[in-house]
Formats: structure tokens, C-alpha cells, sequence
């Protein structure tokens, strides 16, 4: 089928659902969450420019679209449970991997399965592209989380959602997580005082915290 098979299969990510299984006031596909992310990256990496940071903007986009492609062959794996171990994210990651190099074997016309190779690689490393990918990812959680927290959800996954995310955030060498953490957060903090849910002292306790 040849390249077809990749783009008609592009139609599976919306309908995964994020976060399966828990009461949520708005549904997010994983469709969704990957526009989102490109988003994000590409005002985080021109913050990283501003501070004399050189960003391979090719390799940006092509991991930050494209980091989700292989929860078509797994579905979303709650955050807590992916995460649970070492172990289990390793083969978790396996598993996803194993999956995409077949259909790419099956699916792809030789002269472009190393392009998707790269292209559908795990993008999350230790160059800047690859932290500025870590670090969008885990600000869509921040903002599907709040959103949910801001409503008055209290399904306890949505904190430890927000929570995670924002001690994973804090970690992540960059200048635009400083940026973020001194700019962008404090108004969210803000936005979400009128909740019933005491969105300023999750925060507060998730920043003073190492784990």
C-alpha cells in the first residue's frame, strides 16, 4: 500500500483518547496533543534562540509531530503506569519500536523507510531539540491537567498529572524552562485561583519538590 498506508493510518491518532478510563470535562485525542506540542516547541525553541541557543528546526519538527505516531499500534498508556518502572518503560518503548519498524518494513517503499526511521525515532535525547521535545510534551500535560483541576475535577490522576509534569519540567536544563517557570506559570497559578481545587499550593509543593 505503500505510503497511503502511512497517511490513511494518520486518522487512528484521533480517535485514541488521552488519559483513558478517568471523568474528564474535555476529551483530548492524541491527534490533538501532537498539534499542541509542535505549538509549544516552536515558542520554546525561539526563546532557546534569543538566548544564543542554535536549534536544528528540521530535526524540531519532524520529532515533536511525529513523537506520538506509535500509540496507533499501543493506545495511551496512563503516566502513572508508564512510568511505574524502569523495566516497564523500557519494553513499553520496545514494544512501540518493534511496531514501527514492522509496519515501515511493510508499509514503506524502500527508498523511504530510513527517512521515517528518523523520522518516527524516539525523539526524546539529550540535545536541545530532543529536551525542547520532553519539555512541550510535558507542558501539554500541565495544561490538560489544569484545565481539568480549574473545572473542579477531582479524579486525584489530574494531580498527579500536573504535579509530574511540573517537577519533570523543572529539571530540564533550558533557558525556556526558566522562562516558563518565571513568566508563563505564575499567570496560570493566577488564572486558576477561583477553583475549588488549590491549584497554588500544588504548584508550590510540586516546585519545592524533587521527586
Amino acid at each position: 500500500m505503500g505510503i497511503h498506508a502511512y497517511f490513511r493510518s494518520l486518522n487512528d491518532l484521533e480517535r485514541i483518547i488521552r488519559c483513558p478510563g478517568k471523568f474528564k470535562f474535555e476529551e483530548h485525542s492524541v491527534s490533538a496533543h501532537s498539534w499542541k506540542v509542535v505549538q509549544y516547541a516552536k515558542t520554546l525553541a525561539d526563546i532557546e534562540e534569543m538566548n544564543g541557543v542554535a536549534v536544528d528546526w528540521k530535526k524540531l519538527y519532524e520529532i515533536t509531530s511525529s513523537h506520538d505516531y506509535g500509540e496507533i499500534f499501543i493506545g495511551d498508556i496512563k503516566t502513572p503506569v508508564k512510568h511505574y518502572s524502569m523495566e516497564l518503560r523500557s519494553l513499553l518503548q520496545q514494544v512501540e519500536e518493534g511496531m514501527i519498524e514492522h509496519f515501515i518494513e511493510e508499509h514503506i517503499p524502500e527508498d523511504f523507510q530510513a527517512i521515517f526511521r528518523r523520522q518516527l525515532r524516539e525523539g526524546k535525547d539529550e540535545s536541545v531539540e530532543g529536551r525542547i521535545l520532553e519539555v512541550a510534551d510535558k507542558l501539554d500535560q500541565v495544561y490538560e491537567a489544569f484545565a481539568e483541576l480549574q473545572r473542579g475535577n477531582t479524579e486525584k490522576e489530574f494531580v498527579v498529572m500536573y504535579r509530574q509534569a511540573l517537577v519533570k519540567i523543572k529539571h530540564i536544563p533550558l533557558h525556556c524552562v526558566e522562562y516558563f517557570l518565571h513568566h508563563i506559570l505564575p499567570d496560570l497559578v493566577q488564572e486558576g485561583t477561583l477553583s475549588a481545587i488549590d491549584i497554588k499550593r500544588i504548584t508550590e509543593e510540586a516546585l519545592s519538590s524533587d521527586v
